[in-house]
């Protein structure tokens, strides 16, 4: 019988993807996934701590792996393990643990995989794959424990992304999200020591992904406002059928003096600046973005403009965040540390406004075209269809159910709740090439 497989990953989109590539890995010297109810040989746990609870989890997910699978290996990766070691390595059943991304391709050597892999060819049974473009963070955020986890700056050879392009969207993947956990400093690694006019960019990445033939489109994952630069606007209005409009900018906060504290790299001037201009460059761009509320001292008066500044900009989708003191950072032990029932109430404000602007983005978008991912069957209306649009907007539209997995042309109707209420416009071509 073939050794099974258990994998659990918690954290962000760069987790998800390593835990893939040791996936496919094990793959090929026999390993197959567990059922549900069917005990495995062998657990791979991606864990993450960006906050407390993040840690708790993956301590909580490594025993109930250990409870239900009693024979088990347990091999612990990720932010939670390079942290605190010797705290995982107590756990029951964790048999190894891996405190340094960069040695994933040494742990499946030793596992005897024998041609590492140097990407991925699938994602499970999703629709979008994430692309991992690099890893690790020179910035030093007060509230962010992640560049004490991943400091080392690690560009991945432009080649062995153009390679995994290719393999995903052969694969029926129609939409690629470039992911790491600083992506906008893609290349800085390499560049320190070339010439200036043979440095790599991450435009000039996106650029080259672009002019990848197939049928595909590119999403840029979170990145930072001083790295969406004139050259990567450019880039994205020069394939505006490859490259979504959408860009997910962290913010944090919306006033200067709690970005002073935050140690952010720019005012809310140069942020609101390069959105404009992106607004300006790109045909009703939609942004989003994170923001955390309650930071150490923040007073009514700068959560005040963090609120004209979210209104000025108009996201379309907020992530926010009470602040969550993590060991480690200089955050934690900032003087006036806000009570929760302050972070609660400004969380709720703060939702309030986020849905007046998502409905005012959304009604800005009917009678315009729009390109969805299709995703899913609407559960609840027969004949009905749910996607994402380019716009990272959900959409539902009438279709038939092979048309699932693929990129469709509709125009928009009318705003419904929290989705656009669409019309197809063409016949789309399915993943099996029919149309």
């Amino acid at each position: 019988m073939p050794a099974k497989l258990k994998t659990v990953t918690l954290g962000c989109k760069v987790n998800q993807y390593e835990t893939e590539f040791i996936r496919e890995g094990l793959s090929q010297i026999g390993y197959v996934d567990a059922h549900e109810d069917e005990a495995a040989d062998l657990c791979i746990v991606n864990t993450c701590t960006v906050t407390n609870e993040g840690d708790s989890k993956s301590r909580k997910v490594i025993r109930q792996l250990a409870r239900d699978n009693p024979d088990s290996r347990i091999v612990v990766m990720g932010c939670y393990a390079t942290r605190a070691p010797d705290e995982v390595e107590a756990l029951p059943n964790v048999a190894e643990v891996v405190t340094d991304k960069r040695e994933l391709p040494d742990m499946l050597g030793r596992f005897g995989v024998v041609d590492i892999p140097t990407g991925i060819s699938s994602f499970g049974n999703r629709h979008r794959a994430y692309v991992k473009i690099q890893d690790g963070c020179l910035l030093r955020c007060s509230y962010c424990i992640i560049p004490h986890v991943r400091p080392e700056l690690t560009s991945r050879p432009v080649q062995h992304i153009l390679d995994e392009v290719d393999r995903l969207v052969a694969n029926g993947y129609r939409e690629l999200v470039l992911t790491g956990v600083h992506i906008g400093h893609y290349g800085v690694d390499w560049n320190m020591s070339r010439p200036r006019d043979e440095w790599i960019r991450l435009a000039d990445l996106v650029r080259d992904i672009a002019n990848r033939p197939g049928n595909f489109r590119i999403r840029i994952s979170s990145i930072e406002a001083t790295e969406v630069t004139r050259e990567l606007i450019s880039v994205m209005a020069q394939f505006p059928e490859k490259i979504a409009p959408h860009l997910h900018i962290c913010l944090q906060s919306g006033s200067d003096s709690v970005l002073r504290r935050m140690r952010r790299r720019w005012s809310k001037k140069t942020f609101i600046n390069r959105c404009k201009l992106v607004g300006q460059t790109l045909d009703n761009p939609s942004f989003t973005t994170d923001v955390i509320v309650g930071f150490p001292g923040e007073t009514e008066a700068e959560f005040a403009e963090t609120i004209a500044t979210v209104r000025e900009i108009g996201f379309s989708k907020i992530h926010m965040f009470p602040f969550s003191a993590r060991r480690g950072t200089p955050a934690a032990d900032m003087d006036n540390q806000l009570p929760k029932q302050v972070k609660k109430q400004r969380g709720r404000e703060l939702a309030v406004v986020e849905t007046e602007l998502r409905q005012e983005y959304f009604t800005s978008l009917i009678g315009s075209e729009l390109e969805v991912l299709v995703e899913a069957q609407e559960k609840d209306a027969e004949g009905q269809l749910i996607g994402t649009a380019c716009r990272y907007v959900p959409v539902q539209f009438a279709g038939d159910e092979t048309l699932i997995g693929s990129l469709v042309k509709v125009k928009a109707r009318r705003v419904d709740g929290d989705r656009i209420i669409a019309d197809p416009l063409t016949q789309p071509t399915t993943l099996n090439g029919s149309a």
